[in-house]
C-alpha cells in the first residue's frame, strides 16, 4: 500500500445533523468530528480520506461511480436511512471491486422493525454497528487490512 491510497467515506441523510440530532441515539459527535476520526485513522494506515455527505441518493450513486472510474482503494459507507431504502445505492455497491464497509452510529437491531433490513450489507465485505463515531475508526481500520 503507498501513501496514494484513498479511501471514500459516504454519509448520507440527516448525518450533517450529528450533534443535534436524537443526542439520545447518536450522541453530541458532530459529522465533523468523525471526518476527522476517519482522516486520522486512515494517516496511521498510510491512506487519505475523501469525505462526501449527501441527503440526494442520486448524488451517493454517483459518488460511487466516481469512485469506480477512479478506482478508490475503498468505501465506508453510512448511508442513513438508504440503508433501508436504495436499491440504487446497493446497486452501484455492487459493481465496486474494493472493499466496503457499510456503518451505522446506533444498533439498527435496537431500532424499529423497519431499520432491521440493510439493501448494502449483502454487497459490503462488512458491517459495524452500534458503537457510536468509534464504528468510523474501527471501519478505517478494516478496510486498511482488505487493502
Amino acid at each position: 500500500m503507498t501513501t496514494e491510497a484513498e479511501i471514500l467515506v459516504i454519509n448520507g441523510p440527516n448525518l450533517d445533523r450529528l450533534g443535534t440530532r436524537q443526542p439520545e441515539i447518536y450522541g453530541h459527535t458532530t459529522l465533523a468530528d468523525i471526518e476527522g476520526i476517519c482522516r486520522d485513522e486512515a494517516a496511521l494506515h498510510g491512506l487519505t480520506c475523501r469525505m462526501m455527505q449527501s441527503s440526494d441518493e442520486g448524488e451517493i450513486v454517483q459518488a460511487i461511480h466516481r469512485a469506480i472510474d477512479d478506482k478508490i482503494a475503498g468505501i465506508i459507507i453510512n448511508a442513513g436511512a438508504y440503508t433501508h431504502t436504495s436499491v440504487a445505492i446497493r446497486d452501484a455497491l455492487s459493481m465496486v471491486e474494493a472493499p466496503v464497509i457499510e456503518v451505522h452510529i446506533s444498533n439498527i437491531y435496537k431500532r424499529e422493525e423497519f431499520r432491521h433490513h440493510s439493501y448494502i450489507s449483502g454487497v459490503a465485505t462488512g458491517v459495524i454497528a452500534g458503537l457510536g463515531p468509534v464504528s468510523y475508526r474501527l471501519a478505517v481500520t478494516a478496510l486498511a487490512s482488505h487493502i
